[in-house]
Protein backbone atom coordinates (compact mmCIF):
# COMPACT_ATOMS: atom_id res chain seq x y z
CA UNK A 1 0.00 0.00 0.00
CA UNK A 2 3.30 2.10 0.87
CA UNK A 3 4.55 1.88 -2.57
CA UNK A 4 1.42 2.68 -4.12
CA UNK A 5 0.79 5.67 -2.64
CA UNK A 6 4.53 6.34 -3.09
CA UNK A 7 4.17 6.40 -6.61
CA UNK A 8 1.36 8.82 -6.72
CA UNK A 9 3.54 11.41 -5.91
CA UNK A 10 5.23 13.17 -8.96
CA UNK A 11 8.92 15.05 -8.82
CA UNK A 12 7.02 18.11 -8.23
CA UNK A 13 5.58 16.82 -5.02
CA UNK A 14 8.73 15.14 -3.63
CA UNK A 15 10.71 18.48 -4.26
CA UNK A 16 8.13 20.61 -2.15
CA UNK A 17 8.42 17.77 0.32
CA UNK A 18 12.38 18.06 0.15
CA UNK A 19 12.20 21.71 0.47
CA UNK A 20 9.49 21.95 3.11
CA UNK A 21 11.02 19.05 5.07
CA UNK A 22 14.58 20.41 4.91
CA UNK A 23 13.35 24.29 5.92
CA UNK A 24 11.73 22.48 8.96
CA UNK A 25 14.64 20.56 10.04
CA UNK A 26 16.78 23.23 9.65
CA UNK A 27 15.34 25.96 12.02
CA UNK A 28 14.27 22.80 14.47
CA UNK A 29 17.87 22.05 14.90
CA UNK A 30 18.18 25.99 14.81
CA UNK A 31 16.27 26.56 17.74
CA UNK A 32 17.03 23.45 19.90
CA UNK A 33 20.69 23.67 19.50
CA UNK A 34 21.29 27.19 18.80
CA UNK A 35 25.64 27.30 18.62
CA UNK A 36 26.35 24.03 18.78
CA UNK A 37 29.48 22.81 17.06
CA UNK A 38 28.16 19.18 16.44
CA UNK A 39 25.40 20.78 14.24
CA UNK A 40 27.85 22.83 12.79
CA UNK A 41 30.29 20.35 12.13
CA UNK A 42 28.46 16.85 11.36
CA UNK A 43 25.36 18.43 9.94
CA UNK A 44 25.69 21.94 8.51
CA UNK A 45 29.30 21.89 6.93
CA UNK A 46 29.20 17.80 6.80
CA UNK A 47 26.43 16.38 5.69
CA UNK A 48 23.90 18.93 4.38
CA UNK A 49 26.84 20.54 2.61
CA UNK A 50 27.79 17.30 1.23
CA UNK A 51 24.68 15.90 -0.57
CA UNK A 52 23.87 19.33 -1.48
CA UNK A 53 27.26 20.01 -3.02
CA UNK A 54 27.09 16.86 -4.89
CA UNK A 55 24.25 17.74 -6.78
CA UNK A 56 24.95 20.75 -8.00
CA UNK A 57 28.44 19.13 -9.04
CA UNK A 58 25.97 17.23 -10.89
CA UNK A 59 24.06 19.99 -12.53
CA UNK A 60 27.49 21.54 -13.67
CA UNK A 61 28.59 18.26 -15.05
CA UNK A 62 26.07 18.04 -17.12
CA UNK A 63 26.43 21.71 -18.81
CA UNK A 64 29.01 21.10 -21.51
CA UNK A 65 27.83 18.09 -23.29
CA UNK A 66 24.21 19.29 -22.85
CA UNK A 67 25.01 22.36 -24.54
CA UNK A 68 27.41 21.05 -27.36
CA UNK A 69 24.69 17.70 -28.40
CA UNK A 70 21.64 19.42 -28.20
CA UNK A 71 23.04 22.55 -30.26
CA UNK A 72 24.09 20.28 -32.70
CA UNK A 73 21.02 18.33 -32.84
CA UNK A 74 19.22 21.55 -33.33
CA UNK A 75 21.58 23.33 -35.77
CA UNK A 76 21.56 19.96 -37.99
CA UNK A 77 17.48 20.21 -38.24
CA UNK A 78 17.86 22.73 -41.03
CA UNK A 79 19.03 19.87 -43.17
CA UNK A 80 18.05 21.04 -46.42
CA UNK A 81 19.17 25.33 -46.68
CA UNK A 82 17.71 25.80 -50.03
CA UNK A 83 14.22 25.30 -49.20
CA UNK A 84 14.35 26.01 -45.61
CA UNK A 85 16.72 29.03 -45.31
CA UNK A 86 13.89 31.68 -45.70
CA UNK A 87 12.11 29.81 -43.00
CA UNK A 88 14.82 28.75 -40.97
CA UNK A 89 15.76 32.34 -40.96
CA UNK A 90 13.06 33.56 -39.85
CA UNK A 91 11.89 30.87 -37.10
CA UNK A 92 15.58 31.58 -35.54
CA UNK A 93 15.12 35.26 -36.08
CA UNK A 94 11.87 35.40 -33.88
CA UNK A 95 12.79 33.43 -31.45
CA UNK A 96 16.15 35.23 -30.39
CA UNK A 97 14.16 38.53 -30.67
CA UNK A 98 11.40 37.11 -28.16
CA UNK A 99 14.41 35.64 -25.94
CA UNK A 100 16.24 38.80 -25.90
CA UNK A 101 12.88 40.67 -25.15
CA UNK A 102 12.38 38.27 -22.10
CA UNK A 103 15.89 38.87 -20.89
CA UNK A 104 16.07 42.65 -21.22
CA UNK A 105 12.45 42.64 -19.67
CA UNK A 106 13.13 40.43 -16.45
CA UNK A 107 17.19 42.23 -16.05
CA UNK A 108 14.89 45.43 -15.75
CA UNK A 109 12.24 44.50 -13.54
CA UNK A 110 14.73 42.70 -11.21
CA UNK A 111 17.05 46.17 -10.58
CA UNK A 112 13.86 47.85 -10.11
CA UNK A 113 12.13 45.57 -7.44
CA UNK A 114 15.76 44.56 -6.09
CA UNK A 115 14.76 41.02 -4.97
CA UNK A 116 18.52 40.29 -3.44
CA UNK A 117 19.09 41.49 0.40
CA UNK A 118 23.55 41.88 0.22
CA UNK A 119 22.99 40.68 4.17
CA UNK A 120 21.66 37.43 3.44
CA UNK A 121 25.13 35.93 2.04
CA UNK A 122 26.65 33.69 4.85
CA UNK A 123 30.28 33.74 5.26
CA UNK A 124 30.50 29.88 3.96
CA UNK A 125 29.32 31.56 0.84
CA UNK A 126 31.28 34.83 0.05
CA UNK A 127 32.25 34.76 -3.14
CA UNK A 128 35.37 37.13 -4.76
CA UNK A 129 34.75 38.82 -7.67
CA UNK A 130 37.38 37.85 -10.29
CA UNK A 131 38.42 41.31 -13.06
CA UNK A 132 35.98 40.83 -15.87
CA UNK A 133 37.24 40.84 -19.52
CA UNK A 134 36.92 43.50 -22.11
CA UNK A 135 34.41 43.82 -24.24
CA UNK A 136 36.41 43.29 -27.27
CA UNK A 137 38.15 40.47 -25.55
CA UNK A 138 34.82 38.88 -24.95
CA UNK A 139 34.45 39.51 -28.87
CA UNK A 140 37.95 38.09 -29.76
CA UNK A 141 37.39 34.96 -27.71
CA UNK A 142 34.32 34.17 -28.96
CA UNK A 143 36.02 31.75 -31.68
CA UNK A 144 37.75 28.83 -29.91
CA UNK A 145 41.38 28.49 -30.74
CA UNK A 146 40.81 25.20 -29.68
CA UNK A 147 37.37 23.31 -29.17
CA UNK A 148 38.16 20.70 -26.70
CA UNK A 149 40.31 23.04 -23.81
CA UNK A 150 37.20 25.49 -24.50
CA UNK A 151 34.80 22.20 -23.44
CA UNK A 152 37.16 21.27 -20.54
CA UNK A 153 37.29 24.97 -19.38
CA UNK A 154 33.85 24.99 -19.62
CA UNK A 155 34.02 28.34 -21.97
CA UNK A 156 30.37 28.11 -22.98
CA UNK A 157 30.42 31.04 -25.44
CA UNK A 158 32.84 29.53 -27.37
CA UNK A 159 31.36 25.97 -27.11
CA UNK A 160 28.11 27.85 -28.45
CA UNK A 161 30.18 29.15 -31.78
CA UNK A 162 31.87 25.75 -32.18
CA UNK A 163 28.56 23.21 -32.07
CA UNK A 164 26.45 25.78 -34.20
CA UNK A 165 29.57 25.59 -37.26
CA UNK A 166 30.34 22.19 -36.40
CA UNK A 167 25.82 21.16 -36.79
CA UNK A 168 25.81 23.28 -39.84
CA UNK A 169 28.65 21.70 -41.30
CA UNK A 170 26.96 17.91 -40.80
CA UNK A 171 23.92 19.37 -42.49
CA UNK A 172 25.48 20.49 -45.69
CA UNK A 173 27.74 16.72 -46.24
CA UNK A 174 24.74 14.69 -47.46
CA UNK A 175 24.15 11.24 -46.67
CA UNK A 176 27.37 11.18 -44.26
CA UNK A 177 26.28 14.22 -42.54
CA UNK A 178 22.87 12.26 -42.40
CA UNK A 179 24.41 9.21 -40.23
CA UNK A 180 26.34 12.16 -37.85
CA UNK A 181 23.52 13.58 -37.03
CA UNK A 182 21.40 10.19 -36.43
CA UNK A 183 24.24 9.57 -34.22
CA UNK A 184 24.27 13.04 -32.47
CA UNK A 185 20.27 12.32 -31.76
CA UNK A 186 20.60 9.39 -30.59
CA UNK A 187 23.68 10.77 -28.10
CA UNK A 188 20.91 13.53 -27.17
CA UNK A 189 18.26 11.40 -26.45
CA UNK A 190 20.97 9.67 -24.13
CA UNK A 191 22.32 12.85 -22.01
CA UNK A 192 18.46 13.90 -21.55
CA UNK A 193 18.52 10.33 -19.74
CA UNK A 194 20.86 11.41 -17.61
CA UNK A 195 19.18 14.92 -17.10
CA UNK A 196 16.18 12.53 -16.07
CA UNK A 197 18.15 10.80 -13.63
CA UNK A 198 19.60 13.77 -12.10
CA UNK A 199 16.68 15.50 -11.81
CA UNK A 200 15.34 12.03 -9.91
CA UNK A 201 18.04 13.25 -6.80
CA UNK A 202 16.55 16.75 -6.88
CA UNK A 203 14.35 15.74 -3.81
CA UNK A 204 17.08 14.78 -1.66
CA UNK A 205 19.65 17.75 -2.73
CA UNK A 206 16.90 20.67 -2.17
CA UNK A 207 16.29 18.86 0.94
CA UNK A 208 19.84 19.28 2.00
CA UNK A 209 20.48 22.86 0.73
CA UNK A 210 17.10 23.90 1.90
CA UNK A 211 18.38 22.64 5.53
CA UNK A 212 21.45 24.35 5.15
CA UNK A 213 20.47 27.78 4.04
CA UNK A 214 17.60 27.03 7.42
CA UNK A 215 20.67 26.48 9.52
CA UNK A 216 22.89 29.39 8.30
CA UNK A 217 20.53 32.17 6.67
CA UNK A 218 17.83 32.12 8.73
CA UNK A 219 14.36 33.52 7.88
CA UNK A 220 14.81 36.61 6.46
CA UNK A 221 16.10 34.31 3.21
CA UNK A 222 13.09 32.65 2.83
CA UNK A 223 10.91 36.18 2.56
CA UNK A 224 14.00 37.10 0.03
CA UNK A 225 13.23 33.91 -2.20
CA UNK A 226 9.52 34.60 -2.00
CA UNK A 227 10.26 38.09 -3.46
CA UNK A 228 12.83 36.58 -5.99
CA UNK A 229 9.21 34.06 -7.00
CA UNK A 230 7.11 36.78 -7.40
CA UNK A 231 9.43 38.61 -9.77
CA UNK A 232 9.55 36.03 -11.97
CA UNK A 233 6.24 34.82 -11.71
CA UNK A 234 4.84 38.46 -12.64
CA UNK A 235 7.70 39.11 -15.69
CA UNK A 236 6.50 35.05 -17.03
CA UNK A 237 3.05 36.18 -16.70
CA UNK A 238 3.14 39.89 -18.33
CA UNK A 239 5.41 37.99 -21.10
CA UNK A 240 2.91 35.53 -22.16
CA UNK A 241 0.32 37.81 -21.87
CA UNK A 242 1.13 41.19 -22.89
CA UNK A 243 4.50 40.48 -25.16
CA UNK A 244 3.41 37.74 -27.15
CA UNK A 245 -0.49 38.88 -27.88
CA UNK A 246 1.21 42.44 -28.99
CA UNK A 247 3.81 40.42 -31.35
CA UNK A 248 0.89 38.26 -32.51
CA UNK A 249 -1.43 41.51 -33.17
CA UNK A 250 1.43 43.18 -34.50
CA UNK A 251 2.95 41.15 -37.14
CA UNK A 252 -0.15 38.98 -38.38
CA UNK A 253 -3.52 41.08 -37.58
CA UNK A 254 -4.67 38.43 -35.51
CA UNK A 255 -7.10 37.90 -32.08
CA UNK A 256 -4.91 37.52 -29.10
CA UNK A 257 -8.05 36.65 -27.53
CA UNK A 258 -9.08 34.15 -29.98
CA UNK A 259 -5.03 32.57 -30.11
CA UNK A 260 -5.21 32.59 -26.00
CA UNK A 261 -8.39 30.06 -25.67
CA UNK A 262 -7.56 27.86 -28.38
CA UNK A 263 -4.25 27.53 -26.58
CA UNK A 264 -5.19 26.92 -23.27
CA UNK A 265 -4.79 22.81 -23.28
CA UNK A 266 -1.54 22.83 -24.45
CA UNK A 267 -0.43 25.59 -21.79
CA UNK A 268 -2.07 23.59 -19.26
CA UNK A 269 -0.30 20.47 -20.85
CA UNK A 270 2.80 22.42 -20.60
CA UNK A 271 2.31 23.48 -16.82
CA UNK A 272 1.60 19.66 -15.81
CA UNK A 273 4.54 18.16 -17.64
CA UNK A 274 7.34 20.65 -17.45
CA UNK A 275 8.45 20.01 -20.95
CA UNK A 276 8.31 21.46 -24.04
CA UNK A 277 9.41 18.08 -25.60
CA UNK A 278 6.49 16.21 -23.88
CA UNK A 279 4.09 18.89 -25.32
CA UNK A 280 5.44 18.97 -28.87
CA UNK A 281 2.29 16.47 -29.61
CA UNK A 282 0.14 18.45 -28.43
CA UNK A 283 1.27 21.62 -29.53
CA UNK A 284 1.58 20.16 -32.97
CA UNK A 285 -2.38 18.65 -33.40
CA UNK A 286 -3.44 22.06 -32.05
CA UNK A 287 -1.42 24.31 -34.41
CA UNK A 288 -2.83 22.34 -37.15
CA UNK A 289 -6.19 21.71 -36.66
CA UNK A 290 -7.46 24.60 -34.28
CA UNK A 291 -5.04 27.22 -35.33
CA UNK A 292 -5.00 26.87 -38.90
CA UNK A 293 -1.49 26.11 -39.50
CA UNK A 294 -0.16 24.25 -42.47
CA UNK A 295 1.87 21.38 -41.29
CA UNK A 296 4.89 22.23 -43.45
CA UNK A 297 5.38 24.94 -41.41
CA UNK A 298 3.89 24.06 -38.15
CA UNK A 299 6.44 20.40 -38.53
CA UNK A 300 9.15 22.46 -38.70
CA UNK A 301 8.73 25.34 -36.13
CA UNK A 302 7.43 24.41 -33.32
CA UNK A 303 10.23 20.95 -32.85
CA UNK A 304 12.59 24.13 -33.54
CA UNK A 305 11.18 26.23 -30.85
CA UNK A 306 11.15 22.87 -28.38
CA UNK A 307 14.71 23.37 -29.03
CA UNK A 308 15.93 26.98 -29.22
CA UNK A 309 12.91 29.10 -27.96
CA UNK A 310 12.84 29.40 -23.68
CA UNK A 311 11.66 32.63 -23.41
CA UNK A 312 10.52 31.24 -19.67
CA UNK A 313 14.21 29.72 -18.43
CA UNK A 314 15.07 32.91 -20.13
CA UNK A 315 13.70 35.59 -17.87
CA UNK A 316 14.37 33.17 -15.00
CA UNK A 317 18.03 33.76 -15.79
CA UNK A 318 17.88 37.10 -16.15
CA UNK A 319 16.19 37.74 -12.65
CA UNK A 320 18.09 34.72 -10.73
CA UNK A 321 21.70 36.34 -12.18
CA UNK A 322 20.52 39.96 -10.76
CA UNK A 323 18.38 38.03 -7.55
CA UNK A 324 22.03 36.36 -6.96
CA UNK A 325 24.56 39.19 -7.73
CA UNK A 326 22.53 41.68 -5.01
CA UNK A 327 22.46 39.13 -2.03
CA UNK A 328 26.49 38.40 -2.77
CA UNK A 329 26.99 42.00 -2.69
CA UNK A 330 28.16 41.89 -6.18
CA UNK A 331 27.93 45.10 -8.62
CA UNK A 332 27.11 44.27 -12.10
CA UNK A 333 28.25 46.70 -14.93
CA UNK A 334 25.51 47.57 -18.05
CA UNK A 335 28.58 45.24 -20.02
CA UNK A 336 28.03 42.17 -17.68
CA UNK A 337 24.46 42.81 -18.17
CA UNK A 338 24.87 43.11 -22.18
CA UNK A 339 26.58 40.00 -21.60
CA UNK A 340 24.09 38.43 -19.68
CA UNK A 341 21.42 38.82 -22.79
CA UNK A 342 23.50 37.50 -25.49
CA UNK A 343 24.77 34.58 -23.54
CA UNK A 344 21.79 33.32 -22.12
CA UNK A 345 19.89 34.48 -25.62
CA UNK A 346 21.95 31.99 -27.57
CA UNK A 347 22.30 29.25 -24.55
CA UNK A 348 18.76 29.13 -25.12
CA UNK A 349 19.19 27.51 -28.33
CA UNK A 350 21.15 24.74 -26.23
CA UNK A 351 18.39 24.26 -23.75
CA UNK A 352 16.65 21.58 -23.64
CA UNK A 353 12.94 21.04 -23.13
CA UNK A 354 12.89 18.91 -20.26
CA UNK A 355 12.37 19.76 -16.56
CA UNK A 356 14.48 20.90 -14.61
CA UNK A 357 17.66 21.75 -17.42
CA UNK A 358 17.04 25.94 -16.80
CA UNK A 359 19.18 25.59 -13.46
CA UNK A 360 22.05 24.01 -15.39
CA UNK A 361 21.60 27.02 -18.27
CA UNK A 362 22.15 29.28 -15.20
CA UNK A 363 24.92 27.76 -14.12
CA UNK A 364 26.82 28.63 -17.31
CA UNK A 365 25.41 31.97 -17.54
CA UNK A 366 27.08 32.67 -13.98
CA UNK A 367 30.41 31.36 -14.79
CA UNK A 368 30.24 33.84 -18.19
CA UNK A 369 29.87 36.94 -15.55
CA UNK A 370 32.00 36.09 -12.60
CA UNK A 371 28.79 35.51 -10.19
CA UNK A 372 29.50 32.28 -7.52
CA UNK A 373 27.35 28.94 -8.71
CA UNK A 374 26.38 28.24 -5.28
CA UNK A 375 24.13 31.13 -5.43
CA UNK A 376 21.89 28.37 -7.37
CA UNK A 377 20.79 26.99 -3.80
CA UNK A 378 18.96 29.95 -2.98
CA UNK A 379 16.18 29.49 -5.54
CA UNK A 380 16.79 25.90 -6.05
CA UNK A 381 13.98 24.97 -3.66
CA UNK A 382 11.32 27.41 -5.50
CA UNK A 383 12.65 26.45 -9.30
CA UNK A 384 10.74 23.52 -10.02
CA UNK A 385 7.42 25.22 -9.52
CA UNK A 386 8.41 28.30 -11.45
CA UNK A 387 9.89 25.51 -14.36
CA UNK A 388 6.12 24.74 -14.60
CA UNK A 389 4.82 28.08 -15.22
CA UNK A 390 7.87 28.93 -17.37
CA UNK A 391 7.29 26.11 -19.74
CA UNK A 392 3.73 26.83 -20.33
CA UNK A 393 5.22 30.74 -21.61
CA UNK A 394 7.84 28.30 -23.52
CA UNK A 395 5.13 26.60 -25.69
CA UNK A 396 2.81 30.05 -25.97
CA UNK A 397 6.13 31.27 -27.79
CA UNK A 398 6.74 28.43 -30.12
CA UNK A 399 2.82 28.71 -31.34
CA UNK A 400 2.78 32.57 -31.16
CA UNK A 401 5.82 32.26 -33.82
CA UNK A 402 4.55 29.54 -35.55
CA UNK A 403 1.37 31.57 -36.22
CA UNK A 404 3.20 34.43 -37.37
CA UNK A 405 5.40 32.52 -39.58
CA UNK A 406 2.73 30.62 -41.39
CA UNK A 407 0.71 33.79 -42.14
CA UNK A 408 3.78 35.63 -43.47
CA UNK A 409 4.16 32.42 -45.56
CA UNK A 410 0.63 32.13 -46.82
CA UNK A 411 0.56 28.39 -45.38
CA UNK A 412 -2.33 29.69 -42.55
CA UNK A 413 -6.11 29.19 -42.95
CA UNK A 414 -7.90 31.78 -41.33
CA UNK A 415 -11.50 29.90 -41.13
CA UNK A 416 -9.92 27.34 -39.23
CA UNK A 417 -8.57 29.98 -36.78
CA UNK A 418 -11.83 32.07 -36.30
CA UNK A 419 -14.11 29.14 -36.27
CA UNK A 420 -14.40 28.24 -32.52
CA UNK A 421 -15.46 24.33 -33.19
CA UNK A 422 -12.70 23.34 -35.29
CA UNK A 423 -9.99 20.87 -34.29
CA UNK A 424 -12.18 20.23 -31.19
CA UNK A 425 -10.77 16.71 -31.28
CA UNK A 426 -7.40 17.93 -29.96
CA UNK A 427 -8.76 18.06 -26.82
CA UNK A 428 -9.82 14.31 -26.96
CA UNK A 429 -6.12 14.30 -28.16
CA UNK A 430 -5.07 16.06 -24.92
CA UNK A 431 -7.65 13.78 -22.73
CA UNK A 432 -5.60 10.79 -24.41
CA UNK A 433 -2.39 11.87 -23.41
CA UNK A 434 -2.91 12.63 -19.97
CA UNK A 435 -4.83 9.67 -19.26
CA UNK A 436 -1.37 7.40 -20.25
CA UNK A 437 0.28 9.89 -18.09
CA UNK A 438 -1.37 9.37 -14.81
CA UNK A 439 -1.03 5.02 -15.43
Amino acid sequence: MAGTQNKKIGLTGKILIGMAGGILIGLLLRSFFPGSEFIQEYITDGLLNVVGSIFISSLQMLVVPLVFISLVCGTCSLSDPSSLGRLGGKTIAFYLFTTAIALSMAILVALLVHPGNASLAAENMQYSVKEAPSLSNVLINLVPRNPIQAMTEGNMLQIIIFAVIFGFAISHIGERGRRVSALFNDLNEVIMRVVTLIMQLAPYGIFALMGKLALTLGLETFESVVKYFAVVLAVLLVHAFVSYPVLLKLFSGLSPITFIRKLRDVQLFAFSTASSNATLPVTLETAEHRLGVDNKVASFTLPLGATINMDGTAIMQGVATVFIAQVFGIDLTITDYAMVVVTATLASIGTAGVPGVGLIMLAMVLNQVGLPVEGIALIMGVDRLLDMVRTAVNVTGDSVATVIIAKSENAFNQDTFDDPQAGKTAGSFVDQVNAELKE
